[in-house]
């Protein structure tokens, strides 16, 4: 590995963060976000490979030949570790992130904090905050509860045990066994679980109500942690968190709606339950819109999750809610006057939220918001059921002008081998679609959706369908998963 060690010698000598390489490209190294110079001609494929040399495996190429994404952690010794992402390049070649672990950012001026949102650590990329000592979220009338700058080492090991088992999610609270839920299953962990106060490295008796913050966790990645009491004790909800944003064509969704992100304005909704890869799916698209356009990009997330870089002729602008804005609303406001091109909301929780986001969408931006529903005809209604009575044919009015799509996402367990696959479902607002939202007669728009296949709509009974006819998912999970099981039914019997 001595060969790729030369070139990340000069990253940490010079105080950046990453390295990337790819093939017939200069290698880019940038410094939390900024570009550094690194003068070096480009490399072909084969240099590429010889660089990387181990980190290559036979199975690693593989994956990485057959179009997939490879992460994995490399230590490079006195030079600290670093996150790798191997990815297939468009012309066949390989591409490589490399990113420093826990490599610091230079001291920056920071903006005056809310009184009850104190920094998070973080994860020493761009737009993230200098290290501090960390102070949770906490509910309003509460008092804070602070954290240490460092993950402890009881959360580092239940972590990293949860990622050897390729889970997403971690559960644990004081007294019982701690969980972690794989390919959406729960699975108990052997040995004794650590109690949630040291797992946080906090003081017994500190936290009386929840708490919400987030760690870098060297060798593993980006972790958020939701701690919070019931009637029996303390527990805590650990979210594992990839740490670069996907690009799209990696996601395998069954029918592209990557075009979106060129639409030069309306509001975009990724929308499904919790765990069901909305995050994912958002960064993806955030990412692809800053590939395909020059843009400025506001993201507006709680916590932030994903390394999220611009690419050349894009820029990114990155705010977390509690630390560097107050609420999602504020963060809308703001928008409204920094030039922003796509907006990235993490969470429409509100009316106010989902007010300023329709208002951004009808003024010339691309909004790109995440919502919790089942669907895309259950997201419009609860969109409209955030208003009172009086206000809702207004704001069908505005949700038909400014709505441009839905898509609703659901993670369904592999028939063969591991892992899950995403099932979907795209509306997409014409004509016909923006008359029914602006009428009320939502429950017709099931039957749009299938109307629309040549306007890449899909249903999600549709696409469940296909994957099962492909053998990617089995009957019964295509049944569970299903809001029609009737439709379903009918699908598979067409063929």
């Amino acid at each position: 590995m001595a060969r790729i060690n030369s070139l990340l010698s000069i990253v940490v000598d010079q105080g950046a963060n990453e390295l990337r390489l790819g093939s017939d490209r200069e290698p880019k190294m940038l410094a939390f976000g900024s570009p550094t110079k690194l003068s070096m001609p480009k490399m072909n494929n084969e240099t590429v490979r010889a660089l990387l040399g181990e980190l290559l495996t036979p199975e690693n190429d593989a994956i990485v030949t057959g179009g997939g994404r490879v992460e994995l952690a490399y230590d490079a010794g006195a030079l600290g570790s670093f996150a790798v992402v191997l990815t297939k390049q468009d012309d066949g070649g390989v591409s490589a992130v490399f990113l420093r672990s826990r490599a610091e950012p230079k001291p920056q001026p920071r903006m005056q904090e809310a009184p009850v949102a104190a920094p998070l650590p973080a994860f020493a990329t761009g737009d993230e905050a200098q290290p501090a000592p960390a102070v949770s979220h906490v509910p309003q009338g509460a008092s804070a509860v602070v954290l240490p700058r460092e993950p402890t080492l009881a959360l580092q090991s239940i972590v990293a045990h949860a990622v050897s088992l390729r889970a997403s999610d971690i559960h644990i609270a004081d007294g019982d066994r701690a969980y972690a839920r794989v390919d959406g299953a729960l699975h108990a962990l052997d040995g004794a679980a650590p109690s949630v106060y040291e797992l946080l490295g906090i003081e017994s008796g500190a936290l009386r109500q929840s708490l919400e913050t987030a760690f870098d966790v060297p060798r593993v990645g980006r972790v958020r942690v939701h701690a919070y009491a019931t009637e029996s004790g303390l527990a805590a909800a650990i979210r594992l968190l990839p740490s670069i944003a996907p690009a799209f064509d990696t996601l395998h969704m069954p029918v592209p709606f990557n075009d979106l992100v060129t639409l030069p304005h309306g509001l975009v909704i990724v929308c499904g339950a919790t765990g069901s890869g909305k995050s994912t799916t958002l960064a993806a698209l955030a990412y692809e819109a800053m590939r395909k356009r020059s843009i400025v990009l506001v993201t507006l997330e709680d916590p932030i999750e994903y390394v999220l870089e611009a690419p050349e002729g894009s820029v990114i602008r990155r705010r977390q809610i509690g630390r560097e804005v107050a609420t999602f609303a504020a963060g809308l406001r703001d928008a409204l006057r920094e030039d922003t091109d796509v907006l990235l909301v993490g969470e429409m929780r509100d009316a106010e939220t989902i007010a300023l986001a329709m208002t951004a969408a009808e003024t010339g931006h691309l909004v790109l918001a995440s919502l919790h529903s089942r669907g895309a005809a259950s997201a419009i209604e609860r969109i409209v059921d955030a208003y009172p009575p009086e206000r809702r044919d207004q704001v069908r009015v505005q949700l038909a002008e400014s709505l441009r799509a839905v898509v609703g996402q659901r993670l369904v367990v592999r028939a063969r081998g591991v892992g899950r696959v995403p099932a979907i479902e795209v509306l997409r607002v014409n004509h016909a679609v923006g008359a029914l939202i602006r009428e009320g007669r939502t429950a017709q728009i099931a039957s749009a959706i299938q109307s629309g296949k040549r306007e890449g709509m899909i249903s999600l009974e549709r696409c469940l369908a296909d994957r099962v006819r492909a053998g990617d998912i089995t009957l019964e999970a295509a049944r569970t998963t299903a809001n029609d099981p009737e439709s379903l039914v009918t699908y598979l019997a067409k063929g």
